[in-house]
C-alpha cells in the first residue's frame, strides 16, 4: 500500500493542483448537493477491532454520489451547449444523477439503461425526466446504443466515469470527509468506471493527511481494476458476475491513469462479504446500503491487513436498493 507521503512529490493531474479541480467542483456544485452526514457505530468499531467512519452518500440526492459530478459537468457547460441537451449511458446511478442535474437545469436528457439494471433506478430515473432507451447487458452494446442516439438527438455525451470534471465532482466527498475526520488513517471508496475512487485519491492527496492510505475496493467477480493494475495495462471488464450491479463497468482510462501514477491498491471482495456488509450496515446503524456501496466494508472482513485501532473512512456510494 502506497501512502500519500510518498505521493507528495508528483501532485499534479492534468498539469492542475488537484486541490484547484476540487476546489473549483465543490463552488460549482455546492448549492446542488447535499454535504453528506460522517456516521459513526461503537459496535462496528467493536466487531472490526478499528474505528470506523461512514460517509453516507447512500443519502446524496438521487440516492448516489453520481450527482455530484454530474452537477460538475453540466454547470461546467456553456448555455449554447446545454440546451443541446445530455446523453449518457449507465446502469442507474449516474442516470439519476445526470437525469436530476438536467432537469434543474433545464435541458433534456437522454438515457440507455441495460435491461439488466434495477428497476428501481429506471424508474427513478424516469421519474426525474429522462428519456429511456434499454439495451442489452453489455459495456459494448451501451456504447452502441449511445453513439447512434447522439447522432439522432445531437445531445453532448457525458461519460458516466471516464472524464476530469466526473472525476473531481466525485472527489468533492471525499473533500467533505476530510475536512470533518482530517486524521484518517486509510480510505475506501468502490471501483467500478473508477471515477469515484480516483476522485478519492486525488482528495486524498491534496487534503488528506500524509500518511494517509487510499484504497479502492471492487468485487472478485468483476475486478478489472484489479487485474489492469497487476498486469500494467487497461484490461476490459469481461461477463462480470456480482451482485453490486454499479462496479460492473469498465475501469475508465483517466482512473486507471490516476491508480497507476499514485500507486493506488485495489482490494478484491468476495459475493458472501458483500451481503453480510450491506446486512451489518442495516442492522448496526439502520442504513439502506446498496451492494456496491457496501463493497468498501465487505473488504475489512476480506482478509486484508490494517493495523487494529487505525482510523478507517469508508464511502458508501449509494442506496438505490432494488
Amino acid at each position: 500500500m502506497v501512502s500519500m507521503m510518498a505521493k507528495q512529490s508528483s501532485l499534479s493531474w492534468h498539469g492542475k493542483d488537484p486541490k484547484l479541480w476540487l476546489g473549483e467542483a465543490r463552488t460549482r456544485i455546492r448549492e446542488k448537493v447535499h454535504c453528506s452526514p460522517v456516521m459513526t457505530s461503537r459496535s462496528l468499531d467493536a466487531l472490526f477491532g478499528l474505528r470506523l467512519f461512514f460517509k453516507a452518500e447512500n443519502l446524496q440526492r438521487a440516492g448516489s454520489f453520481k450527482i455530484r459530478g454530474a452537477s460538475n459537468v453540466l454547470w461546467s457547460m456553456e448555455d449554447s451547449e446545454a440546451q443541446k441537451g445530455v446523453l449518457t449511458h449507465s446502469s442507474g446511478n449516474f442516470a439519476q444523477g445526470l437525469a436530476l442535474a438536467a432537469r434543474e437545469r433545464g435541458i433534456p436528457a437522454y438515457i440507455v439503461i441495460p435491461e439488466n439494471a434495477p428497476s428501481v433506478k429506471i424508474e427513478a430515473t424516469r421519474s426525474y425526466g429522462a428519456t429511456i432507451r434499454l439495451c442489452a447487458a453489455s459495456v459494448a452494446a451501451r456504447e452502441q446504443a449511445a453513439e447512434e442516439w447522439q447522432k439522432e438527438t445531437g445531445a453532448c455525451f457525458v461519460h458516466p466515469y471516464d472524464d476530469p470534471l466526473i472525476i473531481a465532482g466525485q472527489g468533492t466527498a471525499a473533500m467533505e470527509f476530510l475536512e470533518e475526520i482530517p486524521d484518517l488513517d486509510f480510505l475506501i471508496a468502490p471501483v467500478g468506471g473508477g471515477g469515484l475512487c480516483a476522485g478519492t485519491v486525488l482528495a486524498g492527496l491534496a487534503f488528506g493527511s500524509p500518511s494517509l492510505t487510499v484504497l479502492g475496493a471492487e468485487p472478485s467477480g468483476a475486478d478489472d481494476a484489479w487485474r489492469s493494475l497487476d498486469q500494467g495495462i487497461l484490461l476490459p471488464q469481461e461477463n462480470p458476475q456480482t451482485i453490486a450491479d454499479g462496479l460492473r463497468t469498465s475501469l475508465g482510462r483517466h482512473p486507471f491513469d490516476v491508480f497507476t501514477r499514485f500507486g493506488t491498491q485495489i482490494l478484491r471482495v468476495e459475493e458472501q462479504t458483500i451481503k453480510e456488509a450491506m446486512g451489518l450496515l442495516e442492522e448496526r446503524m439502520k442504513l439502506v446500503v446498496e451492494a456496491s456501496g457496501a463493497v468498501p466494508l465487505a473488504a475489512l472482513r476480506s482478509g486484508h491487513s490494517i493495523p487494529p485501532g487505525a482510523k478507517v473512512g469508508i464511502i458508501l456510494s449509494g442506496g438505490n436498493k432494488a
